[in-house]
């Protein structure tokens, strides 16, 4: 669990309290009422103090319960008496965060009044806060541990292990990535590794870890520093097979003899465990390129009978499945001889007896087999003989040499036929195509229906041409069509158009359509429309203050004069005088000269009302609105000492 920093924590606690606890009173309600409401918060703030403290101790591990190998792993990487002490510290802030509550909670008992009672409350959890900040360095401490232990690799200190270790620079690292999954930083300078990497790897159908120890030095134990005394630690604790690396060709900065000279230092460690000590790096010097005075130290090691010495290469990966196999080897052994020691494995033998029988004369007492059972063997033995092999019996005869042969089976081929390469096209041709055999009798059948259907005019083009009369339907129908979607057109144009609405007692827009037009249109179209001069649509009327007075309404003249027909606007007349009616012009045209200079004034008047609306128009109506910021009847009135705050 994530340890947070003292500011953090106090706020949690705190914003806690105030979610989950009620959150107002009232200085009317009755005393034990207010009591309970405080005494509620101050114990609920104590619980969670409690609680996540608890948490925290728990969850890290105790140094005296786990395995000693990560106690002194602890203690190398954390300082055992820091970590005791850091949550130490934190178990005696629990318990001095329990007393305070105590303390206050006895105290809110003998409140008489909400104000002592809020106060007893403040400084309740004031005094908590105070004794969490002054653990701010070992909540910081301790996140920082959590931080690191989580990072550290998963250690069986019971499975079968196998501890790689040495000076630094001598192929450690590049071995365990041979031989497990690891992968780990390889370089060409001393402490890559600078911290316990593990890997795993298979050998017969079990499971082995593998540790990469950091580089170790010659010098005393005293001496050496956190990165080494990992390795130190894993040599130590861990029951494990050792593999100490040496470097031949001293590339790594340490001669022979230092290296030899470190092997026989910390040979303590390595008591009753299983060690093989691997020589790596041949593949820049042989064991015969050497000078003698350097194969007399190799010699003089492998004189050791119950250390067996292995050359190999990691670059060249020579002897490095031996050295794998070696070690699992004497690892096995070595954890058999340990449980045989145990006194579990006498127990299991005083329960076993394997009878030895003794003969009794010299007599020769030879196995009897019937006749029908050999006979029924040497049956299976004939029929084994003459049983085709299977494929993966002869794979594994031939070994690299087999190649499956799938084509040798084709018994109904005959065999000089049998690897024949079968085309798939011939002469541009698909060969699927001419496997049917009754292929020409269908192709002529089709060819036969197809006659058919020409002779039978299937295939004809039917005419197309058209008589007069249709081209004169079609192009009238044409026309009107083209009509229909200009009107159409006209009628979205002007509907987006943003002008505003005209008043009741207003003449309406002069309307472009007029009885003249109809008439040119229609007769376009063809339609005859002489004798239609007191036609209903000829007639124009003009509404003014909602009555309607007829246009033309005076006696037509003679049959030879056609009178001419007048447009609403400029027909229009008063209905009081019966005299024809002159409009002012509007404002927007006075003083202009032209259209152009029309249009440009129009468009900055429209800027102007735009930004007036742009400025002026942030609040509507519609809008949240407060009349009175301070209402009366939340203010009113004389506030008593400590009413500051509502709650």
């Amino acid at each position: 669990m994530v340890v947070p920093p003292a500011k953090d924590f106090i706020d949690i606690m705190l914003s806690k309290t105030q979610r989950k606890t009620p959150t107002v009173v009232h200085k009317g309600y009755k005393i034990s009422r207010i009591r309970a409401f405080y005494t509620r918060k101050v114990k609920y703030t104590q619980q969670n103090f409690h609680d996540r403290l608890s948490q925290i101790i728990q969850d890290f591990p105790k140094l005296d319960d786990v395995h000693p190998f990560y106690a002194d792993l602890m203690n190398v990487l954390y300082d055992k008496d820091h970590y005791k002490l850091a949550l130490g510290q934190l178990n005696t802030a629990r318990h001095l965060v329990d007393n305070v509550a105590k303390d206050y909670v006895r105290l809110l008992k003998y409140g008489d009044s909400l104000y002592r009672c809020k106060q007893l409350k403040k400084a309740a959890l004031g005094r908590m806060a105070t004794i969490m900040k002054r653990q701010a360095s070992n909540l910081t401490y301790l996140e920082q541990v959590r931080q690191h232990l989580s990072r550290l690799p998963t250690i069986d200190p019971y499975s079968r292990t196998i501890i790689i270790c040495g000076f630094p620079n001598v192929g450690k690292s590049s071995f365990i990535n041979k031989i497990t999954r690891a992968d780990v930083e390889v370089q060409p300078y001393a402490f890559t590794t600078k911290s316990l990497y593990v890997g795993h790897t298979d050998y017969k159908y079990l499971r082995w870890q593998v540790i990469d120890t950091p580089g170790i030095l010659d010098h005393p134990l005293e001496e050496r520093n956190v990165i080494e005394m990992q390795a130190i630690t894993a040599l130590a604790h861990l029951r494990a097979c050792v593999l100490y690396f040496m470097d031949i060709s001293e590339q790594c900065g340490h001669s022979l003899e230092e290296q030899v000279k470190l092997f026989e230092s910390i040979k303590p460690l390595f008591t009753n465990k299983p060690l093989i000590l691997a020589i790596n790096k041949i593949d820049i010097v042989t064991l015969e390129d050497m000078p003698p005075e350097r194969q007399a130290i190799i010699t003089k090691l492998q004189e050791d009978k119950q250390v067996p010495v292995m050359f190999m290469s990691t670059v060249q990966e020579t002897g490095v499945m031996e050295v794998k196999t070696e070690a699992c080897e004497r690892l096995l052994s070595y954890r058999v001889d340990q449980k045989m020691r145990t006194k579990k494995v006498d127990n299991i033998l005083n329960r076993l007896h394997v009878a030895m029988p003794a003969p009794r004369d010299e007599k020769v007492r030879a196995p009897c087999i019937p006749a029908q059972a050999l006979a029924r063997l040497e049956q299976n033995a004939a029929k084994a003989e003459r049983k085709r092999k299977l494929e993966k019996e002869i794979e594994e005869e031939m070994g690299d040499d087999y190649t499956l042969d799938l084509k040798k089976n084709y018994e109904e081929i005959p065999e000089d036929e049998r690897y024949d390469v079968i085309p798939e096209f011939l002469e541009g041709r698909n060969i699927a195509d001419y496997i049917d055999a009754d292929i020409f009798e269908k192709l002529e059948e089709l060819e036969r229906e197809e006659g058919l259907r020409e002779s039978g005019g299937v295939y004809a083009v039917p005419d197309m041409s058209m008589d007069e009369t249709l081209k004169e339907i079609r192009e009238m129908a044409k026309q009107i069509r083209g009509k229909r979607f200009e009107l159409r057109d006209e009628k979205r144009l002007t509907a987006r158009k943003n002008k505003p609405i005209i008043p009741r007692n207003k003449q309406p827009k002069v309307r472009d359509r007029s009885v003249n037009k109809l008439v040119e249109t229609m007769e376009g179209l063809g339609v005859d429309m002489s004798g239609n001069e007191n036609a209903n649509f000829t007639k124009s009327v003009v509404d003014l203050r909602r009555a309607t007075v007829a246009v033309n309404s005076k006696p037509t003249p003679t049959a030879h004069t056609k009178a001419p027909l007048l447009d609403k606007e400029s027909s229009a007349v008063v209905k009081k005088t019966g005299k024809p009616l002159k409009r002012a012009p509007s404002r927007d045209t006075l003083g202009i000269k032209d259209l152009a200079i029309r249009k440009k004034a129009q468009i900055m008047a429209r800027r102007d009302i735009a930004k007036k609306v742009t400025r002026t128009g942030l609040k509507g109506e519609a809008d949240r609105f407060i009349g009175t910021k301070m209402p009366k009847h939340l203010y009113s009135g004389k506030r008593g000492t400590g009413k500051t705050d509502r709650r």
